[in-house]
């Protein structure tokens, strides 16, 4: 490698790597196409990727505690082919990212963007998994949304997606991804979960990314290499989230690859038959 001189005004160079039919510098949306709407209030447009996975698992759990107004239908957005910039989810999320939630159980429906918002608004909604104290909640839920894109869009890309390996980006991210796991690794040495000894919407938003990291779920050979083993505090917690039947169900919601796929759910029939 030579060293690096950014030009004064950058300019775009052909993409390259995994992802580079669905980078650009720009946002809106590159064609039109309504989003389909089903039969129950809430609506959600998703892919089963982490941020995607704390959805559907929240909504799984609010439906096993009993809440029948949690029923949602689950469409498939697959990031991959671009449908995170038709004109219908671009109305409902300007920055072209899953998860998006349309609320329709009002006078006028409600559209929530961002992971961290639609938990937040849905445990309000239903009064539930919001924990025992409610700032040690959102605290940890903020602290996700903070840290895991050092942990996906950091680590992840660098260390799995790039279309080379850059010494320099990956020790960067892999001791800031260590410090990450350290943090909720003492966390859980004094706490059954995450923001107490409540299961809680901070747990659902953490397990996605640093459960599956735990249990070598996510970016293939990144748990030998940062010694995921060694943290014996999180592998109890992400073991212990992982076995619940709602995490099993709503981790797979809106699959398009892998061994269980699932594009769409619109009734628990759907989970049903994959035997969850």
């Amino acid at each position: 490698m030579t060293d690096y001189v950014p030009p004064k005004v950058w300019t775009p160079m052909p993409a390259e790597g995994r992802f580079a039919a669905i980078n650009r510098p720009v946002a809106g949306a590159t064609h039109d196409k309504e989003l389909p709407v089903g039969e129950h209030p809430l609506q959600l447009y998703s892919l089963a990727t982490p941020n995607g996975q704390k959805v559907t698992i929240l909504l799984e759990e609010l439906l096993a505690a009993g809440h029948a107004q949690a029923e949602y239908d689950a469409w498939l957005i697959d990031i991959m082919e671009g449908n995170q910039f038709s004109s219908g989810f671009v109305g409902i999320n300007p920055n072209s990212k899953i998860p998006a939630l349309v609320d329709r159980s009002g006078a006028e429906p409600v559209r929530l963007f961002e992971s961290g918002a639609i938990l937040l608004y849905l445990a309000e909604k239903f009064g539930a998994f919001l924990g025992t104290s409610r700032a040690e909640t959102l605290s940890w839920l903020f602290w996700q949304m903070g840290s895991a894109p050092i942990l996906g869009g950091g680590f992840g890309h660098f260390f799995a997606y790039a279309p080379r390996k850059y010494e320099y980006a990956i020790d960067r991210y892999a001791m800031e991804a260590k410090r990450q796991l350290s943090v909720l690794d003492q966390r859980l040495a004094d706490s059954e979960f995450v923001a107490g000894d409540e299961y809680s919407i901070a747990d659902i938003a953490i397990w996605p990314w640093y459960g599956g990291v735990a249990l070598g779920r996510l970016y293939e050979g990144s748990d030998e290499f940062l010694d995921v083993a060694s943290y014996a505090n999180l592998q109890r917690w992400a073991k212990q989230v992982g076995a619940r039947p709602a995490v099993k169900r709503g981790r797979v919601v809106n699959a398009a690859r892998g061994d269980i796929v699932l594009h769409e759910r619109h009734s628990a029939a759907d989970l049903d038959a994959l035997g969850l």
